[in-house]
């Protein structure tokens, strides 16, 4: 993808604020920019090139969102490159990770990969790269995902609720993992085991929450504790949303296994408690949790045992939702969120204590990092892509439909007060969007292959 459209950048440019993010903490900076890349942080004052005063705006990295269902090609009337990165730019993101579904055809093979890379030309405002997938039968398939770009490989322990992507046994993990290894690659992996649950209601979410219990993570999460030890393939869990399984976690750790962890906004934000009948806009999959378990959640985040936060955006067409028959058994599980993570983590994170400097690493440093993206990616340093998040951690808004670029305006966090609004994102040295709206037109590019730091 090229920046064709875009408006015209500034070899040479700078910008300076009060508060600045840097790898070694927030302090008053000018960050130089030469080509797109962070030349240099520094106290000094410039006057050799445009500088953009930010007043005391927090200029802090790009978030770096590396759990995104984009759905394209095959599923584009639920979202699509375009609306995906337009709502990621309005939210502070610079690159996003593409999920190998609910696209079709899924991204389990070269082929499919090739085809997602096409259909994301000319449509970015921002950064993609993409995950591939592993289903039975497709290990031999692997290594072309790797050559073809993929940034690891996910798999599902329970039905993923796309027939084309089936879930992957012990043993097709057992098969695939070290293929990984060799390539390089992590597994990253839906962690639930379904183990039978109670007959759930439909408008009830408690009775939801009950057919998915924290059992089901639990018992997925030894599995593949088991498997990494076994065979030394990195493995990440995605959306971790039982905190009963922090224990194991932090034993895995403490052991120096190469397991990494990451929640979402959703399970930090919100609680089961609170959901009413048939608000299925709720719903995913595993479920919001009790407000005890939240907290939990938080512990692990600010502990280390979770080591990043994403938003899972997973958004689908409004009718299948099923909102008017509030059925959470038959609705479609997925909460769309993409353009507010940043937000929505800080209005939870500053009540308990967390700095701007814990939201660049939760969400910035250490996504890329994971993503192998965290040798550009990340971080306000020199070498860096000059990738920019510039935000106002005081100000309140509420968030209204029109404010919102995702294809489809169903979210939890519709009418919700959020805490911490962004102003600007910058890609590249290029402001892509700001007050005016969406700026650079198509600027994003492809990201292929790991290039360290994870």
């Amino acid at each position: 993808m090229s920046g064709g459209g875009a408006l015209p950048t500034p070899e040479r440019l700078a910008l300076r604020s009060s508060r600045v993010v840097t790898p070694a903490g927030v302090r008053p900076a000018t960050v130089l920019v030469e080509r797109g890349r962070i030349a240099a942080v520094t106290s000094e004052t410039l006057t050799d090139v445009p500088v953009h005063d930010l007043g005391d705006r927090v200029l802090a990295p790009g978030i770096v969102d590396c759990h995104v269902h984009v759905n394209e090609p095959g599923r584009t009337e639920w979202e699509g490159f375009a609306s995906a990165t337009r709502a990621a730019a309005a939210g502070g993101v610079t690159a996003l990770v593409d999920m190998p579904l609910n696209s079709e055809p899924v991204t389990t093979d070269a082929p499919a990969l090739l085809a997602k890379r096409a259909a994301c030309e000319g449509k970015c405002a921002v950064d993609v790269g993409f995950w591939g997938g592993v289903v039975p039968g497709n290990v031999a398939a692997l290594p072309g995902l790797a050559e073809e770009g993929a940034l690891g490989c996910k798999a599902f322990l329970v039905d993923s609720g796309i027939d084309s992507f089936p879930r992957a046994s012990a043993e097709d993990l057992r098969a695939a993992m070290p293929v990984l290894r060799d390539l390089g690659l992590p597994l990253l992996a839906h962690a639930e085991l379904d183990l039978g649950s109670p007959a759930a209601g439909e408008v009830d979410y408690g009775a939801y929450l009950a057919s998915r219990p924290p059992s089901w993570e639990e018992a997925a999460i030894r599995v593949l504790v088991e498997l990494c030890a076994e065979t030394g393939c990195r493995v990440h869990i995605v959306h971790l949303s039982a905190a009963s399984s922090l224990p194991v976690l932090r034993r895995a750790k403490e052991r120096g296994l190469p397991i990494t962890v990451e929640t979402c906004p959703h399970y930090l934000c919100f609680e089961a408690e609170s959901i009413p009948p048939f608000a299925t806009e709720f719903k995913c999959a595993p479920p919001i949790r009790e407000h005890d378990n939240r907290e939990k959640l938080w512990a692990g985040l600010f502990e280390g045992v979770i080591d990043f936060v994403i938003t899972d955006h997973s958004p689908c067409l409004p009718a299948l939702k099923l909102r008017e028959r509030g059925d959470f058994m038959a609705a479609w599980g997925g909460i769309a969120s993409l353009g507010l993570g940043l937000p929505a983590v800080w209005s939870e994170a500053v009540r308990r204590g967390a700095t701007v400097f814990d939201i660049a690493r939760w969400m910035s440093a250490g996504p890329a990092d994971f993503a192998g993206l965290g040798q550009r990616k990340g971080r306000l340093a020199p070498g860096y892509d000059a990738d920019f998040v510039i935000w106002e951690p005081e100000q309140r808004f509420v968030v209204e439909p029109d404010a919102l670029f995702m294809r489809h305006r169903v979210t939890p966090y519709l009418g919700r007060e959020l805490l911490g609004r962004v102003h600007e994102t910058w890609l590249r040295g290029r402001r892509v969007f700001g007050e005016a709206g969406h700026e650079a037109g198509i600027a994003g590019k492809v990201l292929l292959h790991r290039q360290g730091s994870g």
